[in-house]
């Protein structure tokens, strides 16, 4: 599993299976894209706005990282 936080777009990106395959964006609501991969399976998880819906300090000790300029 990775978490990526990128401050700039306020975009939170929690990927579920690192192996390489085709996905499909399924948007489930306006702030939330899911990536559908093989077998129908979630393997990515986009919520834009993040701030407003999660806190990274709950997200803790997950690693994540913060984009850079």
């Amino acid at each position: 599993m990775n978490i990526v936080y990128n401050d700039k777009t306020d975009l939170l990106y929690i990927r579920l299976d690192d192996k390489k395959q085709d996905v499909v964006n399924r948007r489930v609501s306006e702030d939330m894209v899911l990536d559908i991969g093989e077998n129908d399976r979630i393997v990515g998880i986009e919520i834009l706005d993040a701030s407003k819906h999660v806190s990274l300090d709950k997200l803790l000790p997950v690693k994540y990282e913060v984009a850079k300029a």
